[in-house]
């Protein structure tokens, strides 16, 4: 994969679409300054690019093209039933990236795209605006990085920092980060905040060399999440989706032990477990795409037009990893997923 994005394809966001309504928009400017070699494409709407047909996903990840847009119409969402709300009555997300530059074969995001390039949404201000709204009727519990790896884009938009500082001036607002990233710069640099939960994604290293593809190692994820701790911020460990592979009780065995050697487990805010499941119709779709993956592949069960492993595979799984998880970590802490 290294050797065709050096030898055969334009490198990453050498072509940046630029919407006309927000071409001289100031976060639209501070990102191009970050690519002065780019080539800017003046487009009408970010749809006329990313949702044209019979575009080849697999090969957009090897040359990803980034968009500049503004978001029109919902700007936040209900939190959907495959998603844990950690006993938050008012759970909901907001997406202000679309994609990642992560290319995870088991991604529901692969199924409910028809393209690989990102869409960045330039107007954050809007979705601010309509989150302060809904502040005056109740408390939120928001997660705004449910469809990209926000941290992982921080050294383009800087969106991660917009959104600590617009919750620390709303204190019935709580947001959820979730990442796989390993950004040491930012961590370093971070301001601790009870409000604001930094979620790190983890699987084992033989799950991440076979399916995460371009994403940090467990080491290097554990490493981040440590210094957050150390730091006093609030992290949680997300061992969600749980991936079956050949083997996976000694694989999620030897993750577990990697986990305790490196984290002060009483420290985090809590856990989360779940195996691999989706929307039938995002699976249908990563399939026209994804001809050999295994993990995409597994004679899933359907259920109410999701897909999962076997009930008893499934219950297998996560079973074992919080009969592991309670040698060390409380019960109420544990939140598992279930339909």
């Amino acid at each position: 994969m290294k050797n065709l994005k050096e030898n055969y394809f334009n490198p990453f966001f050498s072509h940046i679409y630029v919407e006309k309504s927000v071409r001289n928009h100031a976060r639209t400017q501070a990102i191009l300054e970050k690519f002065p070699s780019a080539e800017i494409i003046k487009i009408n709407h970010y749809k006329d690019v990313f949702c044209r047909s019979r575009q080849n996903c697999q090969l957009q990840h090897c040359t990803q093209k980034l968009i500049l847009a503004a978001r029109q119409g919902t700007l936040l969402y209900e939190g959907a039933p495959v998603c844990q709300s950690f006993d938050n009555q008012y759970f909901y997300y907001t997406s202000c990236i679309m994609n990642c530059i992560f290319n995870c074969e088991y991604c529901y995001l692969k199924g409910m795209y028809p393209s690989a390039n990102i869409v960045v949404f330039v107007n954050l201000e809007d979705i601010f605006a309509e989150v302060t709204q809904k502040l005056e009727n109740h408390p939120l519990y928001l997660c705004v990085s449910y469809d990209t790896d926000l941290l992982a884009m921080e050294p383009i938009t800087g969106y991660t920092q917009e959104w600590c500082n617009f919750a620390a001036r709303h204190e019935n607002l709580k947001i959820e980060i979730r990442t796989k990233c390993a950004n040491k710069t930012f961590f370093q640099n971070i301001t601790p905040f009870s409000r604001i939960i930094y979620a790190f994604t983890l699987s084992p290293q033989a799950v991440i060399e076979t399916f995460e593809h371009h994403t940090p190692s467990l080491t290097e994820r554990l490493s981040c999440a440590t210094e957050l701790i150390r730091k006093g911020c609030m992290v949680r460990l997300c061992f969600d989706p749980m991936i079956y592979v050949p083997d996976w009780k000694r694989h999620y065995q030897e993750m577990l032990d990697q986990v305790f050697c490196s984290i002060n487990i009483e420290e985090i805010v809590d856990v989360s477990v779940g195996t691999f499941r989706i929307s039938q119709d995002y699976l249908k779709n990563m399939r026209k795409q994804e001809f050999k993956s295994a993990v995409i592949w597994f004679p899933f069960q359907r259920d109410n037009g999701y897909c999962h492993y076997p009930d008893d595979l499934m219950e297998q799984m996560e079973c074992f990893l919080i009969e592991g998880l309670e040698k060390k970590i409380s019960r109420e802490k544990i939140f598992r997923w279930r339909t």
